[in-house]
């Protein structure tokens, strides 16, 4: 019987856990005028390029460029699965692929909408191109 408790008292610990830390990612889903934008001036140089890039199709330096974006954290507006693709936009100094992407929505080259984040998808700006 004590053992039951201690599991039901860890699952209701887990849940309001899963409800503290969820509940700001759940309220922040993503309307297309609730995303901050940001100008193409305003982007670090680096995604100045990246940007550049998608409009010409390539090339990308990194591997994973140009992959379907899941939009699993619903921040950006809801679309139909493979809408999204992410590119890494380089941070000088790191030797991974860093924090850094832009996602565009849409046709690959002539994106519907693309958004850049800094924070490895915590948060996002709209492009405005």
């Amino acid at each position: 019987m004590v053992r039951g408790a201690h599991l039901r008292h860890a699952a209701a610990g887990f849940l309001l856990a899963a409800a503290f830390f969820c509940a700001p990612a759940a309220l922040a889903r993503a309307k297309p005028d609730a995303v901050p934008d940001i100008a193409v001036a305003d982007l670090p140089k680096e995604g100045r390029e990246v940007l550049a890039l998608i409009h010409d199709g390539g090339p990308f330096r990194y591997d994973r460029d140009g992959v379907v974006f899941g939009n699993y954290e619903h921040l950006l507006p809801s679309e139909r699965k493979g809408h999204y693709h992410e590119y890494t936009v380089h941070t000088p100094g790191t030797k991974s692929r860093g924090a850094r992407r832009i996602i565009c929505g849409g046709p690959k080259q002539k994106p519907d909408a693309c958004y850049y984040t800094s924070d490895h998808y915590r948060s996002f700006k709209r492009i405005r191109e």
